[in-house]
């Protein structure tokens, strides 16, 4: 096992040092090494943007014609900017690209965006988005049967939970005949289950709902009968 940094990732696995790698999807992307991406995993989003001085007047993406840029991704910068017609000097700098315009180093930054806020204390502007990113696993290109047997247990499980993050479990009790209307609501997975209560004509529903989807239903499902509503977090989903 190796714990390497995330711009080392991409070179180790290449190599075969490594076989796998967790690292940022605006990595794999600048490393453009022969690797490639087999799951995404759905945390530590952010994004790569643009920025400018705040009091500075932003037209569109022409405000970066003949400007020095500084950023820590070149490769990824140098594509978007062939793509939108930009001629534009790229400084690359390793670390603090914030405090680029600061200091009179460049004119606008390319760098990795959260909340904004070490913009915002920089006395810079978010003005436009070039990439989306998110954690990634990468793996080689040349694994062989037994490493892509592991590999593919492992993503296996990887899913599992994380499928389980994104739906609930909901339980709820109804009159038999409202039951028909419900379950066009809550159809579940392949079918809702259902099953007798000791109150006469009445029967509880079990299903799964996906986690954004609920509280735009909550209020359908009560309106058709539904009563005593549970919703109960899954641990894992295998489908």
């Amino acid at each position: 096992m190796l714990f390497l940094r995330d711009d080392d990732i991409p070179q180790y696995v290449e190599q075969g040092v490594a076989d796998v790698g967790i690292l940022g999807e605006n990595v794999f992307i600048e490393s453009r090494k022969n690797i490639r991406i087999v799951e995404k995993l759905g945390f530590s989003s952010c994004r790569l943007s643009l920025a400018i001085p705040k009091e500075k007047i932003y037209p569109g993406l022409t405000f970066f014609n003949h400007k020095k840029i500084a950023t820590s991704y070149p490769n990824i910068l140098s594509d978007y900017f062939a793509k939108n017609n930009i001629d534009a000097t790229i400084e690359v700098i390793s670390g603090s690209v914030e405090i680029s315009t600061g200091i009179g180093l460049a004119e606008g930054i390319c760098d990795i965006v959260s909340s904004g806020s070490t913009l915002f204390t920089n006395g810079l502007k978010e003005v436009e988005q070039v990439l989306s990113s998110q954690a990634v696993m990468v793996s080689s290109n040349n694994l062989n049967a037994d490493k892509k047997a592991i590999l593919n247990k492992l993503l296996f499980r990887i899913r599992a939970v994380n499928k389980a993050k994104e739906n609930k479990y909901i339980l709820l009790n109804a009159p038999n005949h409202k039951l028909g209307n419900i379950e066009k609501i809550l159809p579940g997975m392949n079918s809702p289950t259902i099953l007798p209560l000791v109150k006469d004509g009445w029967s509880s529903l079990h299903s799964v709902i996906s986690e954004d989807k609920f509280w735009d239903i909550i209020d359908e499902l009560k309106e058709a009968g539904a009563e005593g509503i549970l919703v109960v977090p899954i641990e894992k989903m295998i489908l």
